[in-house]
């Protein structure tokens, strides 16, 4: 299956169409009767004031979810190939994204952290923009915007205005301005907003909508070990692919050495943000599908022997599928 999509063939987006619905058997034949879906945070429910938590059924927040990701794999493919990342057009990464989002039952459903995905994408697009950009200063600016957007949908999402200035660092020689063109970004976002509780007589309550950022960082989060079994093929595509980085790293292109740095930050920053949630949820982590499917694309393009990097994959597969009727 990984070599047929290691070719560039528009007809892969049906098998990809395909295999996302397949993965997601599991979850249509168990799922509840309900699903939520809170698509912005309680502090911005202001600009929807409509009820939408059960609009959808189970099966219909599913498919929507499908259609979501599919588009997230061929954006995500895109700007892989846009690139230029893995030396040539292919389909890999939009497969590896499909695969990834599979890997627990919350990331199969519409969700807020699903949603600031698109927001990411688009964020990765424009830093890597900074690479051959004369003046980022525009750049930076909306930047900051699509990050306070997404902070209005996922608080967490704020975090990755650190993404904002870590490629500003390895992408563009130091300039002030640019950085404070960040912060004027999604300052603007805020300031409307606070026009909007102003205007609505609970302007004492814009502020506490930081309050979340004061939580400390939890030192254990309970959690069934059992159920992440299916953490251990993703583990080890990930260190086989700082292996293949390794040995690649400087033969690559600086622009492509670049944008992988910054993907690893971006994987850092998505990963470690999850603690200002009051509860533990997977789906936070549905973010860092976008890096992990570029890093796991780039360790199956570069793979030299067939049997073990397909059977890597179909290991990979089968963990998703038992772990989807299996749990502990």
């Amino acid at each position: 299956m990984v070599n047929f999509f290691k070719l560039y063939n528009p007809l892969s987006i049906l098998w990809l169409a395909i295999l996302l619905y397949l993965l997601r058997i599991g979850f249509i034949v168990s799922a509840p009767d309900k699903v939520e879906f809170i698509f912005v945070e309680p502090f911005a429910r202001l600009l929807v004031p409509v009820t939408y938590e059960y609009a959808f059924s189970p099966a219909l927040n599913v498919f929507l979810a499908g259609i979501l990701v599919l588009g997230q794999a061929v954006l995500v493919n895109y700007f892989v190939n846009h690139y230029n990342l893995l030396g040539k057009p292919t389909f890999l990464p939009a497969l590896m994204y499909v695969t990834i989002a599979s890997l627990f039952k919350p990331f199969m459903i519409l969700s807020a952290p699903l949603i600031c995905n698109f927001l990411l994408i688009w964020m990765l697009f424009k830093l890597a923009s900074f690479y051959k950009g004369d003046d980022a200063k525009s750049t930076a600016y909306d930047l900051g915007i699509i990050v306070a957007i997404g902070s209005l949908i996922y608080l967490p999402f704020i975090f990755m205005f650190l993404a904002v200035w870590i490629g500003l660092i390895i992408f563009r020689p130091f300039s002030w301005r640019e950085w404070v063109s960040a912060v004027l970004g999604y300052v603007t976002v805020f300031f409307f907003l606070a026009v909007i509780y102003y205007l609505s007589g609970r302007f004492g309550n814009f502020f506490r909508i930081w309050a979340p950022l004061g939580s400390k960082f939890p030192n254990a989060v309970r959690i069934n070990y059992l159920n992440y079994l299916v953490l251990v093929p993703v583990l080890v595509i990930l260190a086989l692919y700082f292996i293949k980085l390794q040995q690649n790293f400087y033969k690559s292109y600086v622009q492509v050495r670049k944008c992988l740095q910054l993907l690893f930050f971006v994987l850092l920053i998505a990963g470690l943000s999850f603690y200002i949630k009051a509860e533990f949820n997977l789906v936070h982590f549905i973010m860092c599908v976008v890096p992990l499917a570029v890093f796991f694309s780039y360790y199956f393009h570069n793979a030299t022997k067939r049997w073990f990097y397909e059977g890597l994959y179909l290991l990979l597969l089968i963990s998703i599928v038992y772990f989807q009727f299996n749990t502990f």
